[in-house]
């Protein structure tokens, strides 16, 4: 394994550097320093890569100008040769428990092809075994040939060697690569980590690359990480493979370089990401296409009745000329055209165009929602059981209303499971899986019960609409609220809402809400109600009594870390909560201030519970 050995009989030049690129090979003059992966699952490193250096203090130092010079030397090979023998060299005199990743090109690989069996032996002799060996695969030229590519890798892999796939998202080609190649570990490129906790678009390409990850069975390996948040969003994410200077910096000695564990093992907190697109996925309309028989405008009205009689099941039948769809003829118009004396003798034999309605068509590639919108505005004599799909103006097939109407009550109700359709808030089922992930966390987090009161009467007096946007301003406040990454905003229904906060500060926050709402309280009310600090009305039984105008009561509890309450405790609690702040008039944050440890709290014992006094209300003053 002796890179130097192929340039003895090589006479040096004097192109760009390439002498003392020359010299540096034949007298192996290169060091490896070893950057971490650090392994959030198990709470350690558990790879270092082995990032390739020249002499210090001279213009080959870095890898970039080394590599630039090979190129211009056409020494690439030799180069990458021996940086692979120095990096296994001296990781393995540190004799180390983690595993090497190796940086070689598709190029290299494949020159070295027959020395593979040399490397499983000097890996032996320096007592490594090869399954601690990861070949990671720099894309650095175009394949041609992927079927012999995947035979060079089955032989690596026959050795016990595993193949990483470097810098994922730079480019389409390597998508193709992942697929065919299939390698045990993918890098993200760090474009993609830089601002990823800022960045949502960048968080929905990692989140698709994690879920990519899943079905092939492939590691990901986030590059690049540098700061707290980066790597928060990132285990957020499921991501469990780190390297970056935010975990550690290459260090020559890999004990030097391990010794650094990020904060981030010890931080359980549940971040709150921008939830994937659950926008009910619309499916095109050509999913609804039936491909009936069609008939030609010179078919007589017999042979259409005649189709019927012989397909009870039969419904309609399209009028189709030169691919072009000019009608519809439906079993009820033409039977019923038929059923009175002598009609089929009379017009037996006349053209099905004479009994054919106008088609209601749609392209095949519009989608199912657009299609019911526009059948939903027609007006009640247009609108029919059936409809004509095309391709490009062609006749495709027929749908049916019944089944439109059935995929879109479907999507209705998967929209539903996850947004308040009112606010467009996370609904019932996210809350629920996000308190449940919040009590499994060994993290400490507030929950908050946020509701209306003297709304009822707000309802009666000023209508339902007015209503519907006063509750959409409490949603807005409370997510511009929310702290990013951190509180989590979900709309039960009605006028309630229920805040999961992680935010150190999330008192302040919930105080703002309770200012904003007070102060915007007059674009939904009229002067004079906001004058008389209230308005005459009814209460259930009939009765004329004077409500109190619309006020935010917000309820709050405080889950210990480690705390062993239940999702039922958690929410027996919020009522309890909520209910005492409902008892203080005007808008009111109430903070439960027990101790969470308890099984079970028990309904009515408040006295340890402080109410925090509502901010001055402008209107009341």
């Amino acid at each position: 394994m002796d890179a130097s050995a192929l340039l003895r009989d090589r006479p040096e030049t004097t192109e760009g550097g390439a002498p003392s690129l020359q010299r540096l090979i034949a007298d192996r003059g290169l060091h490896a320093v070893f950057q971490p992966i650090f392994d959030l699952a198990q709470g350690r490193h558990f790879a270092c890569e082995a990032l390739i250096r020249g002499p210090e203090s001279s213009a080959l130092h870095l890898p970039a100008e080394l590599f630039a010079a090979a190129a211009t030397a056409q020494l690439t090979q030799e180069l990458e040769w021996l940086a692979v023998e120095t990096a296994i060299t001296q990781f393995a005199a540190q004799r180390p428990s983690v595993r090497l990743f190796l940086n070689m090109s598709i190029g290299c690989l494949h020159a070295s092809r027959q020395r593979f069996s040399e490397v499983r032996r000097d890996l032996l002799r320096l007592g490594v075994s090869p399954s601690r060996i990861v070949i990671e695969i720099t894309e650095n030229e175009s394949v041609t040939d992927y079927s012999d590519l995947q035979d060079l890798l089955q032989e690596v892999r026959r050795m016990g060697i595993q193949i990483a796939m470097d810098d994922m998202g730079e480019g389409f080609s390597n998508l193709r690569m992942w697929s065919d190649v299939r390698p045990e570990f993918v890098k993200i490129d760090r474009h993609f980590i830089h601002d990823i906790d800022s960045d949502a678009l960048k968080l929905h390409f990692v989140r698709a690359m994690h879920e990519i990850a899943d079905v092939c069975g492939s590691a990901l390996i986030a590059e690049g990480v540098e700061t707290p948040a980066q790597l928060s969003v990132l285990r957020r994410l499921g991501i469990n493979f780190f390297q970056g200077f935010g975990i550690a910096r290459p260090h020559r000695d890999i004990a030097v370089a391990n010794g650094c564990v990020p904060a981030i093992a010890a931080d359980q907190g549940i971040l709150v990401l921008p939830p994937p697109h659950r926008r009910a996925h619309s499916p095109a309309i050509a999913q609804l296409a039936h491909e009936l028989e069609a008939v030609g405008p010179e078919t007589d009205n017999d042979t259409v009745y005649r189709m019927f009689e012989a397909n009870p099941t039969l419904g309609i039948v399209p009028v189709v000329a030169d691919d072009r769809p000019l009608g519809i003829i439906t079993r009820n118009s033409l039977i019923d055209r038929f059923a009175r004396p002598f009609r089929r003798e009379l017009y037996g034999r006349r053209p099905c165009t004479m009994v054919m309605d106008p088609p209601q068509m749609f392209e095949d590639a519009q989608s199912v929602q657009e299609v019911a919108r526009i059948i939903g505005s027609l007006r009640g004599t247009q609108i029919g059981d059936s409809f004509v799909i095309t391709r490009k103006g062609r006749y495709c097939g027929v749908g049916y209303l019944r089944e439109l109407m059935a995929i879109i009550t479907d999507l209705q109700i998967r929209a539903a499971r996850y947004a308040n359709p009112l606010t467009q808030l996370p609904g019932n089922v996210p809350i629920n899986e996000h308190l449940e992930e919040l009590l499994g966390s060994n993290r400490g987090f507030v929950a908050a019960y946020c509701d209306l009161d003297n709304f009822k009467a707000y309802n009666d007096i000023y209508g339902y609409l007015p209503g519907d946007q006063m509750i959409q301003q409490i949603g807005r406040l409370l997510a511009e609220a929310a702290a990013d990454l951190d509180d989590f905003v979900g709309h039960i229904g009605g006028d309630d809402f229920i805040v999961l906060m992680q935010s150190v500060d999330w008192e302040a926050r919930l105080r703002q809400v309770i200012r904003l709402f007070d102060a915007g309280l007059g674009q939904h009310l009229t002067a004079a109600h906001l004058l008389a600090g209230g308005y005459h009305g009814e209460d259930r039984r009939g009765n004329a009594v004077f409500h109190r105008l619309p006020a935010l009561s917000i309820g709050c509890v405080r889950v210990a870390p480690g705390s062993e309450l239940s999702h039922h405790d958690v929410s027996a609690a919020l009522v309890e909560a909520k209910k005492a702040a409902k008892r203080t008039p005007g808008s009111t944050l109430f903070v439960e201030r027990r101790n969470t440890q308890p099984r079970r709290p028990v309904p009515g014992t408040m006295d340890a519970a402080v109410a925090v006094p509502p901010a001055p209300t402008p209107y009341l003053n």
